[in-house]
């Protein structure tokens, strides 16, 4: 049965039904379940402004026209579930396809939940974008299978932008995969009560990027002294360690504006506060970084065992995540971990309350949200058991409640602009301050170039503000040629990302001594930027002084993003959507409206092709003008990147200083 109620569509049949109505200008969202109701569940989708319509009706087909986008759905009985067709400008970009019957599609896993698959007729032209992060070289999916599912260095956004001039977001935080193939697409939920999802429409890739902010929120405004350097390793091992560096960097003149406490500076996993041993007066330390212009960060975890102070209440409580036959111990790390259930309201408090007691009362507004995704062994989300739900049907929703458990604390404790660097994320976790980076990924080059992979992703899935451990986390030697050719390449990279953040597990030098012998995590080797030899160190040192002179316009290009979605990072056919060799580019891009970065990625690189698009071209450093609608070849040693700004840009004298 097809039908219009209010001003949705509606179609029944025996094995399901669909529900397909207008949400905001150029949207509709689409829902579809084996069950005989629709739920109203959002997850993290926000309301919008509802569309004015025009409206058409058959005997077996019903039209809406929304703006640029228009959607038919019609009954095709006997088969389930029919077909929703959806059109942008005239031509179809989307139409479901038939698998055989509706056991096909619904498969149950439990109570009213189902294994639901829809499939869609492929475009042999299509390019797809998004996804977040895949430690992978491809930019464009199409042709790729990728699992829907959060571990380290991998963080799903289900979102991707397709080049035909849509956007296509699955609502649906169930662990699933999806298939981007020559002969379908597929989205898949593993046990889910029914499939959304949304497609928008827009005449230009930052049209679309605006109304999926609309849709899941924008980036807050950008802290001013968070696009700076910032300072970090594994780990410093006590507060006095962590403040020579900071002083040997205000004695060089090298600007800092964050420095990094990671893990284990606490008591006990799952007790929020310093170890008093190593870290005697935070106070003190806080108010000497802060006279150097230097903001403490401090790492958050959210595992805990039965030894923390704060178990007995968080188990009563019903505060931590279990397995569904109601043990625990999902994480083994220094003995067995769970999580925290950041998916439960008053886990969100009582963490808080502890985090700002003992960190942010002691002069520390900054967090570190590590282990976000949650990282459990094994990865059977069905065997979890969350506030919001089974891990099977909700278990992509994490992180975003852990980003949203410090933004509300930090909010109500009168803080105007916050930033939480986090190793995960969904959509929506931007409107919390989510600065992502792409987890413990080693100090290789083939990291290095799928990290610029993942930052467009991150892009285009509307997470703006990203950053990467520059030089690797992983197996990095700083006494070696290659590791030293490498972090400059890095840095480089670094400079023309949202977050300049050095990090990384380094080799130990077997001359180094243990400051604390037994503590539980030591340190690995010296990640300061005077540690990688004479060569890099001269050149890094340029890279952060030119990184401070163009704070001004990333502060304003971050504004921009605030109100529009554009992000940072863009993707070429961001700036050229007519030009067609840019959906092919993976490895250059505009940061921002004026800079187009080629990075170079490669051992022993010092030569690229660049391609311009249209326009003319001064290249940065030399001033040498290129004219546009060219591919060119470039020469780059390794004490010089690859860089353009359009003819008569200003920033040209940024460069030169």
């Amino acid at each position: 049965m097809l039908q219009v109620k209010g001003n949705q569509i509606i179609l029944r049949a025996p094995h399901g039904m669909w529900v397909v109505e207008p949400y905001g200008k150029n949207t509709v969202r689409c829902r579809v379940t084996r069950n005989t109701r629709i739920s109203d569940e959002k997850w993290t989708l926000l309301d919008v402004p509802q569309a004015l319509c025009t409206w058409q009706q058959e005997e077996n087909k019903v039209t809406f026209v929304n703006g640029d986008l228009s959607v038919t759905v019609e009954n095709c009985a006997p088969y389930f579930p029919g077909r929703v067709s959806i059109f942008r400008k005239g031509r179809c970009i989307l139409t479901t396809r038939q698998e055989g019957d509706a056991a096909n599609m619904f498969l149950h896993t439990e109570g009213d939940h189902y294994r639901t698959v829809l499939s869609f007729e492929a475009h042999p032209d299509e390019h797809f974008y998004g996804l977040g992060q895949e430690q992978q070289d491809h930019f464009d999916r199409k042709g790729g299978t990728y699992d829907l599912m959060h571990f380290n260095t991998k963080s799903t956004i289900p979102y991707v932008y397709s080049s035909l001039g849509y956007g296509f977001l699955w609502n649906n935080p169930s662990p699933g995969h999806v298939e981007l193939g020559k002969n379908r697409t597929l989205w898949c939920a593993d046990s889910t009560y029914q499939a959304d999802f949304l497609v928008f429409v827009g005449e230009t890739p930052a049209d679309v990027a605006k109304i999926y902010a609309d849709l899941t929120g924008y980036a807050p405004h950008f802290p001013d002294w968070a696009s700076g350097f910032w300072q970090c390793k594994l780990r410093y091992e006590d507060q006095e360690e962590l403040l020579e560096v900071a002083r040997e960097y205000k004695k060089r003149g090298i600007p800092v504006s964050a420095i990094v406490i990671d893990f284990f500076h606490w008591t006990e996993q799952g007790e929020w506060k310093f170890d008093p041993k190593y870290w005697p007066d935070p106070e003190k330390m806080c108010r000497e970084l802060k006279e150097m212009g230097i903001q403490p960060v401090v790492s958050i975890w959210p595992t805990i065992n039965p030894n923390s102070e704060n178990w007995r209440t968080m188990d009563e409580g019903g505060m931590l995540v279990h397995t569904e036959t109601g043990q625990y111990g999902t994480f083994q790390f220094y003995g067995q971990q769970t999580f925290i259930d950041a998916t439960h309201p008053d886990t969100r408090a009582f963490v808080w309350q502890k985090a700002k007691q003992n960190y942010y009362d002691k002069g520390i507004p900054n967090f570190w949200l590590d282990e976000a995704e949650p990282e459990v062994h094994p990865q059977q989300f069905g065997h979890l058991h969350f506030y919001a739900g089974n891990g099977a049907q909700t278990a992509m929703l994490y992180p975003y409640y852990y980003c949203k458990m410090f933004y509300d604390g930090l909010k109500e404790a009168g803080e105007k602009d916050v930033i939480l660097l986090t190793r995960a994320a969904y959509p929506g976790s931007q409107k919390f301050g989510a600065a992502v980076w792409n987890g413990d990924i080693p100090s290789d080059w083939r990291a290095l170039r799928q990290s610029v992979v993942s930052g467009l992703s991150m892009a285009v899935c509307g997470i703006p503000w990203w950053n990467s451990d520059i030089g690797g986390f992983l197996f990095g030697d700083t006494e070696s040629d290659d590791f030293r050719e490498l972090i400059v390449r890095w840095f480089q990279f670094g400079l023309f990302c949202p977050v300049m953040r050095l990090h990384g597990l380094r080799k130990r030098p077997e001359s180094q001594k243990p400051r604390h012998p037994g503590i539980i995590e030591p340190a690995g080797g010296p990640n300061e930027i005077w540690k990688f030899g004479d060569r890099a160190y001269g050149i890094i040192e340029k890279i952060i002084h030119l990184r401070e002179r163009l704070r001004p316009y990333i502060a304003k290009q971050l504004d921009i993003t605030s109100r529009t979605g554009l992000p940072l990072m863009q993707p070429m056919f961001y700036r050229f959507p007519e030009d067609e060799t840019c959906y092919q580019l993976n490895d250059q891009y505009f940061f921002g409206s004026e800079i187009l970065f080629a990075p170079i990625v490669e051992k022993g690189q010092t030569e690229r092709k660049v391609y311009l698009p249209r326009g003319r071209w001064q290249r940065t450093g030399s001033g040498e003008m290129y004219e546009g609608g060219q591919w060119v070849t470039l020469q780059a040693e390794l004490d010089q990147f690859i860089a353009f700004v359009p003819e008569g840009s200003n920033l040209l004298t940024l460069f030169d200083a």
